[in-house]
């Protein structure tokens, strides 16, 4: 698939993709993570994205596998196309991901060079690639309610002009994929199964995290 690339449905999207399994990394559809990638299995997972269809998925390493090279991973990630690109000249690459949709793992496969590959299906997922779906059914108030809470107990600074602005999906999407929750809680996130549902367990999660005085001046919106 060439520059600029549409994706309207599952049909538009490769079976099978190289994955990034990443602790705490949470990718939603049209939402934007950068990577520093420094490590050789990944730098070769790159290189192979830009030869193909620039598509790396994202997920978690599952929170109850035992620490090795190749932990067993979440069967629910998100796919992400590669939109920027740099080389830094001391063997990293910058890049960036813009969230395409959910997939469900069907099977892993062999290893090539070193990095990791699955045979992947979008179907269970395909309100993804409609964008802002089910906004109309957001509780904005009780997630901006969530924030403001966050924020006075953690200290931290917002840009609420632009909270303000931001469409219910956006904000949404990106207070989930920058909240200090662990794997298991970002798994949650991304398995909701649609934007409401997402922002119930944001509102949810920020709740307990509240009332166990777990946040602190420590704890960032990145």
């Amino acid at each position: 698939m060439g520059m600029n690339a549409v994706y309207r449905g599952p049909e538009d999207c490769p079976s099978v993709i190289p994955v990034f399994p990443l602790p705490g990394a949470l990718l939603l559809p049209r939402g934007q993570m950068p990577l520093n990638i420094f490590e050789p299995r990944y730098l070769a997972m790159v290189d192979h994205a830009l030869k193909t269809d620039r598509v790396i998925g994202m997920i978690q390493p599952d929170a109850d596998s035992e620490a090795s090279t190749a932990p067993r991973i979440y069967s629910v990630g998100c796919a992400g196309r590669i939109t920027q690109f740099a080389e830094t000249g001391d063997g990293r690459y910058l890049i960036t991901l813009i969230g395409i949709a959910r997939f469900r793992v069907e099977e892993e496969l062999p290893l090539i060079d070193l990095f990791r590959r699955c045979r992947v299906n979008f179907e269970p997922f395909a309100s993804d690639f409609t964008a802002r779906a089910g906004e109309n059914e957001v509780d904005r108030n009780g997630v901006l309610k969530a924030l403001r809470d966050f924020v006075d107990s953690a200290h931290v600074k917002v840009d609420w002009r632009g909270i303000e602005e931001a469409p219910n999906e956006a904000l949404v999407n990106a207070l989930c994929m920058m909240s200090p929750f662990g794997v298991r809680e970002k798994q949650a996130l991304l398995e909701a199964p649609n934007l409401k549902t997402r922002a119930e367990v944001l509102i949810a999660l920020t709740e307990i995290e509240l009332a166990r005085g777990g946040v602190s001046s420590d704890s960032t919106l990145q």
